[in-house]
């Protein structure tokens, strides 16, 4: 332990962390650059701050104030001792409603703020697209602005008093009228009065450089407004006094689509006289398409919001505002859930603009500078001129009614050549930019990215003047060192140097990265959305963090844990490191991120592809026996044919006890029931009694006879059955397939054939209904029939033929659990079994639906399938034929009407739906039954195994409370209560005494009470 932490834990009551974890959680927010810390303090109180500032002053280390971690520019980085706000200094003091005021602290994130402030119909003006994590001292430290600034300004427009600490332990208190100015702060504004009149652009959104035109007479010599935007380089906010606006009781958007953005760009200052909330641009190169986001045509698209106080003045505002505008096509929303979607295509823009089109990746070199608005349209030409001339690419978007843009630009930053035109663009940017009347930064600050290029905008005598300004108020440079003066070259400490120039050797293909794993790691660029902490709606990123709290365990502080792990300095022991598993460890690979990052992260991926170096040739823990290999226990518990006997042991409290503690599983769960008659032992009763039905109901005689179940088959009998088929005459080629029901495969996942064969059962009964012929897996299509059609189309019938030497499996115990070479034995194995049907020479026309009931399953086909075995043409024709439940019936039975169940439902959307599967099929099945309600989002907490683990149970629990629960709870009596995944049923039952049932079951039983009893009756008694 050092001098410095010794003594800082000595006086500092809140939490004081210089290991690699506290350290590499910090080295980087959202910009370019990294600066590995000394450590992290985490305050309790105004009194701690000043305890750290004493220490580090005697010992000369830098300190730095550190809040969501969401900067662009590379201010909330340092080399000496970070200071977080957001774990203990994160309260709202006060609000007073008469008065409109609220008093904060700096840690305190924005969306807290504005659910204090809406039930007084107030809320706090600038709003950052980050608002749901962004801090109000963050917000403070680079005077952020967000999409509301054309009506209520910047956060400077709001900041009434502040409270802050200088580097020398002065307690100030800035305000208006020199009120809280250091010594020699006058002095220095009135010797230089002329130049602070005529030496900065009047522009709505200039943020570069120190405010000190603020101090000026005329402007009321404000101290605490030029204090915002300094990025924590003068004094160490504490505290803060905000100014509240009134919120309009309604508020209507009107989207108007343009040709291009310069087209969009020049009609944002002529929007301006009509007194609009936002006048916010984006470019189709940021959205899949127009149509999947509701977005109306065009090219580029103004967001333009308009309040009042009922909602027909909003809309007629908006609707008048839409005919003024020359457009190529509009759209007037003002449903609340209508333009809260439309606002999240625009807010992603932050995450989805580090990718281009040919996701190719793009970085914030260049983020946010601003120009008078009437000149953003020939602005924009210019940029593209350049950038073009430079063969770069980038897509604009932001605050076009401020003349705000920000961009990502597809720099190399990798390579020395590319780092060099990165410097050489930024360079020439600077001067289109003074050029055209603006400010380098408009909203997120100068820090490392645009300091060295202040004279460019202001002159070598006025950043003399911001030198100096600096030393009044920080004599040491003890504060944020590097940044605003005396700025490191905006070409130093990028982030990227230290990773290793060649992809490292990874077991997953990672195909959006070029099979690149530093490069995946690179994607979490810091925007930080799975530090989300208020209920997301349907979003599940990130389960975890909400649960904790911790950044450690974000998926942003996961990423930031990979990175470092790949650089080697903080974390030196690669994939051996305790502290990237641990990190881990919480991480419910719920695959949340792989939809809600605007990035795409998946860091359910990246947990596998770490467990599985990590424990390569060494023990695992208990858990990865017990229940990554779960599988082959429930395998040997059928061939035995011993559940009975395995569900009275595990009934008996000592022995199931005993069982738990050496299966590494958590104490507080109760280990479900293994089914007596597995699921495709009762289909094989069921096809049985309908194929007998049948017979009899057309007058024909047939014998019974009893059949055993196959056993496995051996080599030998393998060869042989392989021999016969190769000498078998197609007899059937002639056959009339004209009118033949579709063959349906219905996948016997290992929860449903051995857990909960019910699922089972009811889907193939709906099927069945359907008009679809359900055949559960291993009974496979080893041959196709080609069959012509009359317009020359070709087409194929399956020729089914038993497969029973292995059970089909999609691996995902193991992949979760990081067993990722065994994964891939049993992924190939069940491969072969399809025979010719995965030939990829095959027409495509010969893929066949394979209908997976547990939706983690089916997640593991589609994606972990072909990204595992990216190397097996196979797996991406498998993963392509993978259907959901309702999927299957949307496609192969459009036609069908489901039975009328006419109730409400409740439960949630499992978590891989949501993340890859989709959920619309299911939506609309649900509509058709008349099943109404909304299913809440989040994750169950169970995932797997992850909540039976030993020493996951509350946390568990904890996500479970996040949004199922209570959902669940405050539904009224008679509530369906939903839930397609075996753990979201398991975590239902065990927390909270209810069943939760799958589609599948829910419609089976409307079809039985439509019928009043049909083939193979309803839940097999005793069932509950």
């Amino acid at each position: 332990m050092t001098d410095l932490e010794r003594e800082l834990r000595r006086v500092v009551r809140g939490e004081v962390g210089f290991g690699v974890t506290d350290r590499a959680l910090v080295t980087m927010d959202a910009s370019n650059y990294r600066r590995v810390p000394l450590g992290v303090v985490a305050p309790r109180d105004t009194e701690d701050v000043a305890a750290v500032l004493a220490v580090c002053r005697e010992h000369a280390v830098p300190v730095v104030a550190r809040g969501g971690g969401t900067s662009i520019a590379g201010q909330a980085t340092g080399t000496g001792v970070v200071l977080d706000f957001t774990r203990h200094m994160n309260r709202l003091v006060s609000l007073d409603p008469a008065a409109r005021t609220a008093v904060v602290q700096p840690g305190l994130v924005l969306d807290r703020l504005q659910e204090a402030a809406a039930p007084h119909g107030l809320r706090f003006g600038p709003d950052p697209s980050t608002h749901s994590r962004c801090t109000l001292g963050g917000m403070i430290g680079n005077n952020s602005c967000g999409s509301h600034s054309v009506a209520w300004g910047t956060t400077a427009d709001s900041v009434s008093e502040l409270e802050v600490l200088t580097a020398r332990g002065q307690r100030l208190r800035p305000g208006q009228g020199w009120e809280g100015a250091p010594d020699g702060l006058r002095a220095l504004v009135d010797g230089d009065l002329a130049r602070l009149r005529t030496g900065f652009p009047d522009l709505p959104r200039r943020i570069s450089g120190y405010a000190l035109d603020a101090l000026l007479p005329e402007k009321g010599t404000d101290v605490a407004r030029s204090f915002c935007g300094s990025e924590g380089t003068l004094g160490v906010l504490t505290e803060a006094v905000v100014r509240l606006v009134e919120s309009p009781r309604a508020r209507a958007l009107a989207v108007l689509g343009y040709a291009d953005e310069s087209a969009a760009a020049e009609a944002a200052a002529g929007l301006l006289p009509y007194g609009p909330l936002t006048v916010e641009g984006m470019a189709a190169d940021l959205v899949p398409t127009a149509e999947a986001t509701g977005l109306p045509r065009g090219g580029a698209w103004l967001f333009v919001e308009t309040g009042g106080d009922t909602p027909d003045e909003a809309r007629t505002r908006a609707e008048t505002i839409a005919r003024a505008a020359d457009v190529v096509d509009s759209l007037i929303v003002t449903d609340p859930a209508d333009q809260r979607a439309l606002w999240r295509v625009r807010e992603d823009a932050s995450g989805t603009a580090t990718r281009m089109p040919d996701g190719s990746e793009a970085w914030p070199g260049w983020e946010d500078c601003a120009v008078p608005p009437p000149r953003l349209g020939a602005y924009l030409r210019d940029f593209r001129a350049l950038l073009t001339s430079h063969q770069l690419r980038g897509t604009p978007y932001g605050h076009f009614g401020d003349g705000c843009i920000h961009v990502r630009i597809d720099f190399d930053l990798l390579t020395e050549p590319g780092i060099a035109r990165f410097r050489r663009v930024s360079e020439e940017l600077a001067e289109v930019v003074v050029a055209h009347g603006g400010s380098l930064s408009g909203e997120h600050g100068d820090g490392q990215a645009r300091a060295e290029l202040l004279p460019k905008m202001y002159g070598a005598d006025m950043v003399a003047l911001f030198e100096r300004a600096k030393a009044v108020w920080d004599p040491d440079d003890l504060l944020n060192p590097g940044m605003l003066v005396h700025p490191s070259p905006l070409d130093a400490n990028l982030r990227f140097s230290v990773l290793p120039r060649k992809p490292v050797d990874v077991a997953f293909g990672y195909p959006s990265d070029d099979g690149d794993f530093a490069a995946a790691v690179r994607r979490c660029v810091g925007v930080a959305k799975c530090r989300t902490t208020s209920a997301p709606g349907a979003s599940v990123m990130c389960p975890s963090f909400r649960a904790t709290g911790e950044e450690e365990h974000s998926t942003r502080g996961r990423a930031r844990l990979l990175h470092e792990m790949l650089a080697g300095e903080v974390v030196t022991d690669g994939w051996r490191s305790t502290e990237v598993r641990d990190a881990l460890d919480l991480c419910l690979s719920c695959k949340g991120c792989r939809t809600d990052c605007p990035v795409g992260v998946d860091m359910a991926t990246y947990k596998a592809e770490f467990l599985h170096h990590h424990y390569e040739g060494r023990r695992r823990p208990a858990a990865h026996y017990s229940m990554g290999r779960l599988p082959v226990w429930l395998n040997w518990v059928a061939r035995t044919r011993t559940a009975r006997l395995v569900n009275a042991l595990a009934s008996i409290g000592p022995l199931a006890a005993l069982a738990k503690r050496i299966g590494g599983i958590a104490p507080e769960r109760d280990i479900p029931r293994v089914a007596e008659e597995r699921f495709t032992q009762w289909y094989g009763r069921w096809a049985r009694e309908r194929m007998l039905r049948m017979i009899r109901e057309r007058g024909l005689e047939f014998e019974e006879t009893e059949e055993e179940e196959p056993e496995e088959e051996t080599e030998a009998e393998a060869e042989a059955e392989a021999q016969a088929e190769a000498e078998v005459e197609d007899e059937n080629d002639d056959d009339d397939d004209e009118g033949l029901p579709k063959h349906v495969f219905i996948w016997p996942d290992t929860f449903t054939e051995h857990l909960s064969p019910e699922v089972g059962e009811a889907a193939v009964r709906v099927l069945d209904a359907a008009g679809l012929v359900p055949v559960p897996l291993p009974t496979l299509p080893r041959r196709v029939k080609e069959v012509r059609e009359e317009d020359g189309s070709t087409s194929f019938t399956p020729r089914l033929r038993p497969a029973r030497r292995h059970r089909v499996c999609c691996g995902l115990t193991y992949i979760s659990t990081g067993q990722l070479d065994r994964a891939r034995e049993v992924l190939k194995r069940t491969m072969d079994q399809f025979g010719v049907l995965l030939d990829p020479d095959l027409a495509e026309a010969a893929t066949l639906p394979f209908v997976v009931l547990e939706p983690s399953c089916a997640a593991a086909l589609r994606t972990d399938l072909p990204e595992l075995l990216h190397d097996d043409p196979r797996a991406a024709r498998l993963a392509a034929s993978v259907m959901t439940f309702a999927e299957a019936l949307e496609r192969l039975a459009p036609d069908w009407t489901p039975p009328a169940l006419n109730r409400p439902i409740t439960g949630q959307t499992h978590c891989h739906q949501h993340a890859v599967l989709g959920d619309t099929p299911d939506r609309r099945l649900r509509e058709a039954a008349g099943l109404t309600g909304d299913l809440a989002g989040g994750c169950c907490g169970l995932a797997g195994n992850f909540g039976f683990e030993k020493g996951h149970f509350e946390v568990s629990k904890t996500c479970a409370e996040d949004q199922l629960l209570p959902a669940v709870r405050e539904a009224p009596a008679g509530t369906t209560v939903l839930a397609d995944g075996f753990s979201c049923r398991t975590q239902l039952r065990q927390l909270a005494g209810v069943r939760g049932r799958h589609l599948a079951e829910v419609l089976a039983d409307g079809l039985e009470e439509e019928s009043g009893g049909g083939p193979g009756g309803g839940p097999r008694d005793g069932r509950s």
